[in-house]
């Protein structure tokens, strides 16, 4: 279907067709899935149970294979599960639709959207969310609206999820579904549908839209959930030999110790139907696997272990397009769909290697290259550089493990006649070409992305080899020892932190490497050797932790505030809610530290690099009189789009639901408007000077400087620094005036605007341009005239993580009192030094 050729020898897995007697499920809503037989039962009933007897001589025994209603709702409304044999020949259809990857997302997307869900693009791996590394879930970009905290902004949502988990990676390529990057096909409710929409969806999606015979098909519900058991039974028609009741370990979900949870049910697909019924084990991987898990949160757990129904119920599903293209192609495992195996086939060119005819170990470690090598591309273009800390970490541990699994399949060079050069850019060059349907964005960062990963193998490989010869002296000095003592042979922590330390080498390849040898390694030892470089670096958690608390009942009282702030500095406003602490209150006393929510605002909450505004609230009486006054000195977004002015009471009493006259520190805005705009011109100057493939690693918009990280492998020039600062003067100088628009955001990504990093916009964006300079979605504050700044000066120029550069600057004001500032600092060395 437009995928790769596979090896011939991968398609026999599910040779033959497999049958199933059932009754067509009887509903306008939905499409059959099986068609009446066009000759008469009685004559095809011999034939397909001689059939059947002949090639699946297990099957007729077990009951539960001649089942009825296997596509929806039994024929006869009993409460009965009893089963009976029907007489109708069930094929599997899959082979009757597209079943690449790209189409399997696509008519996912599609299906779902038919039923009234908004189809919302994959959020960055590089979440908001402040409890985990990367993005692990689904689920997780709307973990707001669950808590309550969000207002919802669509009732029903569908998205393909690219995802990052790295506690299974030692089992990346030895079985056939675990991988460290993959996409989550989710369809999510937010109070909408429930448990019988879900339910029935996901059956008529695997069963009508995929085409998979229902016989095939086994459910795992939680072990006290009657109403999801009954909706399979009787409104599906699932027999109840094919339902299962698990444990909470299995079928319960919980976000953490407290907060929403509820129980889970799961489809799995059956290879081997042939083995028969009894004592069937749904967690077999030879036979089962699970492709699609509904989570129905209608709890929320207290403190005491005890559950509440929540407000709110909600629908959170997700569908592995690795694990059910694998169903679809009928391929042994994952790594063969269309999504990985390209990639797996380029690394076997260069190592010189045929897939289909290498061993396990070959094969093991081609597989490892496809998973990591999809990981590694798709971090990069999201802006994680390799580093040792959090998740500059995680990349830097993908690099360098792609890069010895390289090594063991004998790869030299880059493939291109360089037995010297870097092989993973070839090989990424596979996986960006696979992304297109994916992320779009990956294809136009590609070579940002190939430099980066030749740059940091290279910089691995210049110690790799120094560091396997010790690694080998080390093993073979603890097994020398062994046989001495008759000890268990053991590597000492100190020895895998020197390996850590001076030669690069990640405790888990080091690990692996003293397996392969017998040998283990006294984690505990090493842990305390990198006790203070660790505190920064923490494995990605594999829970998304959520709790219920008070704002939830916030978020229902509190509307969105409304912004004014783009076109005056003051305005009148109500007091809607007083936080002390965190908890609400009613007024709040001169003195207090308080937190101040109203119906609208001149104040700019912190967001896209620029900190909040400072100024004052003012509550006055019918003359005028002060009785109130509130320095404002930070404001932030929280609950969705709800304005957050933190301040302390300096006059009188505060009470909520009095009017309030909120006036913004002019000089302080003006200055924040200077730096963010110089922002933009530096974005834009940097792109000119040093390529257009630099791209924002962050920013600090602040009154009185700015901070610009960005992409770059090597320390700035002299002459270069010089330019940026010419070429952003230049623009100061020719007075443009700025433009701000608002539109669709396809609109503004064809018009070539650029997305601030770690931003996460809606439908609708706010553009800033700079005619004949710059173009990029912000929703920040600007000068109208560049020539406002009046001049810029770059203070600082240093590396802060590998191929992350900043550049610290100061524009307009901040300008003045630097050159002062310096001006003075050099009158008076001249004057001590005469």
């Amino acid at each position: 279907m437009g995928g790769p050729l596979l090896p011939h020898s991968l398609h026999s897995i599910h040779g033959g067709k497999s049958f199933l007697i059932s009754l067509p499920y009887s509903s306008s809503k939905s499409t059959f899935l099986f068609h009446k037989p066009a000759i008469p039962i009685q004559k095809i009933y011999g034939f397909i149970t001689r059939t059947m007897a002949h090639y699946y001589p297990s099957i007729l025994p077990c009951g539960h294979f001649l089942f009825k209603g296997a596509t929806g709702v039994p024929s006869a409304r009993s409460t009965s599960a009893s089963v009976q044999p029907l007489t109708e020949e069930v094929e599997d259809k899959s082979q009757d639709f597209p079943s690449s990857g790209d189409s399997i997302r696509k008519r996912f997307l599609d299906f779902y959207a038919s039923r009234g869900h908004k189809v919302l693009p994959s959020a960055s791996l590089v979440p908001e969310d402040p409890t985990v590394l990367l993005t692990i879930a689904g689920m997780l970009q709307f973990k707001p609206i669950f808590l309550g905290k969000v207002p919802r902004q669509v009732p029903r949502a569908a998205t393909s999820q690219r995802c990052i988990r790295t506690n299974d990676v030692e089992n990346v390529g030895r079985t056939s579904r675990h991988h460290t990057f993959f996409e989550m096909l989710g369809n999510f409710s937010f109070g909408d549908y429930f448990k019988k929409e879900a339910i029935q969806w996901a059956w008529e999606l695997s069963t009508v839209e995929f085409g998979l015979p229902a016989n095939r098909l086994w459910i795992s519900v939680y072990e006290d959930d009657d109403e999801a058991f009954e909706i399979w039974n009787k409104e599906v028609g699932v027999p109840v030999e094919h339902i299962k009741r698990m444990g909470a370990d299995d079928n319960f979900w919980n976000s953490g110790a407290t907060g929403p949870c509820g129980p889970c049910s799961e489809i799995y697909y059956d290879f081997h139907p042939d083995r028969g019924c009894s004592d069937v084990d749904l967690g077999d991987d030879t036979r089962f696997i699970e492709f699609y898990n509904l989570v129905f949160m209608q709890y929320n757990k207290k403190d005491d272990g005890s559950l509440e129904p929540l407000k709110q119920k909600n629908i959170d599903t997700g569908l592995g397009l690795e694990r059910i293209a694998r169903i679809l192609q009928k391929v042994p495992n994952n790594y063969e769909t269309d999504l990985i195996f390209p990639i797996i086939k380029k690394a076997s060119e260069l190592a010189n290697v045929s897939y289909a005819q290498s061993n396990d170990r070959t094969n093991l470690n081609l597989k490892i290259i496809g998973d990591h090598l999809r990981a590694i591309v798709y971090l990069l273009s999201d802006g994680v550089f390799p580093s040792n800390i959090g998740r500059g970490y995680v990349v830097r541990r993908l690099i360098r493990r792609a890069v010895r699994t390289g090594r063991l399949l004998g790869i030299k060079g880059d493939g291109r006649g360089n037995l010297e050069g870097a092989f993973l850019p070839s090989i990424a060059e596979k996986a960006i070409e696979l992304s297109t349907h994916i992320d779009s964005d990956v294809k136009a960062r590609e070579q940002r992305i190939l430099e980066e990963l030749k740059r940091e193998e290279l910089r691995f490989v210049q110690t790799l080899e120094r560091g396997e010869k010790l690694l080998d002296q080390m093993l073979a000095d603890a097994l020398s020892r062994t046989r001495e003592s008759g000890s268990v042979p053991r590597l000492s922590g100190q020895d895998a932190f020197l390996l850590y330390d001076t030669f690069g080498f990640p405790v888990e390849i080091t690990k692996e490497v003293a397996e392969e040898h017998g040998v283990s390694v006294d984690m505990k030892g090493f842990d305390i050797e990198m006790e203070n470089q660790r505190r920064q670096s923490q494995a990605a958690h594999n829970a998304v932790k959520l709790s219920v608390d008070d704002s939830a009942d916030l978020a229902e009282k509190i509307p969105d505030t409304e912004f004014l702030g783009y076109d005056t500095l003051s305005a009148k406003a109500i007091v809607e809610s007083l936080l002390v602490n965190g908890k609400p209150v009613i007024k709040v006393s001169k003195g207090s530290d308080v937190e101040v929510l109203l119906n609208r605002t001149p104040f700019y909450a912190e967001s896209g690099g620029q900190i909040g505004d400072y100024g004052f609230l003012y509550v006055t009486q019918g003359t005028n009189q002060q009785t109130a006054v509130v320095e404002v000195k930070d404001v932030k977004k929280s609950l969705g789009s709800v304005f957050v002015h933190k301040g302390t009471i300096r006059e009188g009493v505060l009470e909520v639901g009095r009017e309030v006259e909120a006036i913004v520190d002019p000089k302080l805005r003006q200055r924040a408007k200077v730096h963010h705009t110089a922002t933009h011109l530096l974005q834009a100057a940097l792109k000119k000077v040093i390529g257009q493939e630099t791209s924002q690693a962050g920013s600090l918009v602040a009154f009185d400087r700015l901070r610009f990280d960005f992409n770059f492998h090597r320390p700035l020039l002299d002459t270069e620094l010089e330019e940026i600062e010419r070429l952003i003067n230049g623009w100061i100088g020719d007075a443009n005036l700025l433009q701000t628009k608002v539109m669709a955001l396809d609109d503004a990504k064809r018009a070539g605007a650029i997305a601030m990093f770690g931003e996460k916009y809606g439908e609708q964006v706010r553009v800033v341009e700079v005619p004949g300079v710059s173009m990029e979605l912000c929703g920040g504050t600007h000068v109208n005239n560049t020539a406002e700044i009046r001049a810029f000066k770059i203070i600082s120029e240093q590396g802060i993580a590998s191929g992350i550069r900043r550049i610290e600057a100061v524009a307009g004001e901040a300008f003045i009192e630097y050159i002062n500032a310096r001006d003075s600092y050099m009158k008076h060395l001249c004057s001590t030094l005469k």
